[in-house]
């Protein structure tokens, strides 16, 4: 996709580019290879938004792992999350005894994270780390500790690469900040 295709018209400017997100996922592979060598942790992909880092990511490590899917949401339609959170698909298998790392676009509020953490450590998970695509600190709502975070980032809507506004988006290979004529009025 070039960097002339419309929807690049919606964006005040690209943060991230494919080649800036690659380097940085390699990197994030590399260190969690590292961290987890002898180790088959369960990588748990928060749907929708994380799938396309979690794909990349996920070919970048370089240990037998285990893979599952969850469908959480405290954002719905709008560009700040409620602070309720609700589960909408959960884990297909026990975690009990595993070593998971939670994996997610981006930190915002941390709201989601939080109950996610307290949820999978509750049903016995041996440990668990997040991470994310980006951190987002300034918007941080309750205390949470990032383990692996590829990119900090401003207080800026964001989207591309899996993030989304309204499900449109998620297609741009780029990371970059929707303009707020987009969602401003909505």
């Amino acid at each position: 996709m070039e960097n002339n295709c419309v929807m690049y018209n919606d964006l005040d400017g690209i943060l991230y580019t494919r080649e800036q997100l690659a380097e940085a996922v390699k990197k994030l592979g590399q260190q969690i290879t590292k961290d987890y060598e002898g180790k088959k942790p369960v990588m748990i992909c928060i749907l929708k938004g994380a799938s396309v880092f979690f794909v990349d990511l996920i070919r970048e490590i370089d240990l037998p792992l285990e893979i599952d899917f969850m469908v959480v949401s405290s954002y719905g339609a709008s560009t700040k999350s409620s602070g309720e959170v609700k589960m909408v698909k959960d884990l297909d298998r026990s975690i009990n005894g595993r070593d998971v790392i939670i994996v997610e676009d981006i930190v915002d509020s941390g709201m989601t994270l939080s109950f996610l953490k307290r949820t999978l450590l509750g049903r016995g998970a041996n440990s668990l780390r997040i991470a994310t695509l980006m951190d987002k600190p300034a918007r941080r709502r309750v205390e949470l500790t990032v383990d692996y975070s590829c990119f900090e980032i401003p207080d800026a809507f964001v989207v591309g690469y899996g993030l989304d506004y309204n499900e449109t988006y998620r297609n741009l290979p780029d990371v970059g900040i929707l303009s707020p004529r987009i969602y401003a009025d909505k």
